[in-house]
């Protein structure tokens, strides 16, 4: 195997697939990035078991010449060695050599470097895909999607299948949602051409945030084929599989209450800003919880209060507040994490109770809805 290649095509290539591999991993071979050369061009492959991606680098692109291939072939390099040593070479031209079996030579300019690699025969095969249950979205909703989701799956392990977002379709609407049974996150889009025997899958947050970090914000489209216990997600150029949880997903419309005794109309920046402030004292105090108090006069009181080092109280004023008053308090990381979802914009927030959970949604849509369990204070 020899071919040439630009040193920033490759690095780019090198970042996309870095971010499937683990040092943590069982598997040996797995610690490694497998380069394989044909005379379509240069494609790699990271992989940690859970997640599997693919970067393709072709020969020329744009009338470009990208890489010269002298002989093709296959090798898997030690992934995090590679990685800085195509970081730190002297120039942008990379002569990548694999002679006598495995001994691979990497030359920049002056600098030449020796690596021993392994038979990437050994290296697993990517997961079979039929794309039959195939449909698109394009990068930046896909994006938006995982942005209002993923920040609310369960940290802890113990129950794993609340660490995933659970994707549900209903006709043409896709429906994703994450819940770590403190909070709910929920997004609605509708898509053309969604397959029709796939009712419900749950895909690990982890692997989704590491998708986020690939796609671009183009609104090229994302082709995701659903198998039983894989997701595919491709773009022009990458090849994205995870693994899909098992176990059933708990059900959470019931969640959702129906009917409210206090709804509010309020700025989001202006609410987030005031959260913000108030859990700079919260922040000591283990849970971190803010005070929410409504006053007539369409005014409500952001508070909290730490023994130790103080209290700060704060009043917002809102555009609408309908029904009862009402005192209740919450963690503050949560709600803030929420009204980022939700992005600056007015929402509505709908309570029924001070011991019950509230929902928020922007006024302008019903896409997006947060919600959150209070917490009880005494």
């Amino acid at each position: 195997m020899k071919f040439d290649i630009m040193r920033d095509h490759l690095l780019d290539g090198l970042n996309d697939v870095m971010k499937a591999v683990s040092s943590k991993t069982t598997i040996p071979i797995l610690t490694g990035i497998k380069l394989d050369v044909t005379n379509e061009g240069l494609t790699l492959t990271g992989s940690d078991a859970d997640i599997t991606i693919q970067t393709f680098i072709p020969i020329e692109e744009n009338g470009d010449q990208l890489i010269n291939v002298t002989e093709t072939g296959s090798i898997v390099l030690q992934a995090r060695m590679f990685n800085e040593i195509v970081r730190k070479l002297p120039t942008n031209d990379v002569e990548i050599e694999v002679s006598n079996g495995l001994q691979t030579h990497i030359r920049s300019g002056k600098s030449e470097f020796h690596l021993i690699g392994s038979d990437a025969s050994e290296y697993p095969l990517l997961p079979e895909v039929s794309t039959d249950r195939q449909f698109s979205i394009p990068a930046d909703l896909l994006k938006s999607i995982i942005r209002e989701t993923v920040f609310a799956v369960a940290a802890s392990e113990s129950r794993p299948v609340l660490t995933g977002v659970n994707w549900q379709i209903h006709g043409d609407e896709l429906i994703c949602i994450a819940t770590d049974s403190h909070r709910l996150a929920r997004r609605k889009t509708t898509l053309e051409h969604l397959p029709t025997d796939v009712s419900s899958v749950v895909i690990p947050g982890k692997s989704l945030n590491e998708l986020n970090k690939i796609l671009g914000d183009s609104t090229n489209p994302v082709q995701i084929v659903i198998t039983n216990q894989q997701v595919l997600f491709k773009t022009e150029n990458v090849l994205f599989f995870s693994r899909l949880l098992e176990g059933n997903y708990p059900e959470t419309s019931r969640l959702i209450p129906e009917e409210f005794k206090t709804n509010i109309t309020i700025n989001g920046k202006s609410l987030l800003q005031a959260i913000d402030r108030a859990s700079l004292l919260a922040r000591e105090d283990r849970n971190n919880v803010v005070r929410f108090e409504t006053f007539d006069g369409n005014i409500v009181e952001i508070s909290s209060n730490s023994p130790e080092i103080g209290k700060v109280e704060e009043q917002i004023p809102v555009e609408t507040l309908e029904g009862e008053n009402l005192k209740i308090s919450f963690s503050a990381k949560y709600m803030m994490e929420a009204l980022k979802a939700i992005d600056g914009q007015d929402v509505v927030i709908q309570f029924t109770g001070a011991m019950r959970p509230f929902t928020l949604r922007s006024i302008h849509d019903d896409a997006i809805l947060q919600l959150i369990l209070p917490v009880r204070t005494y």
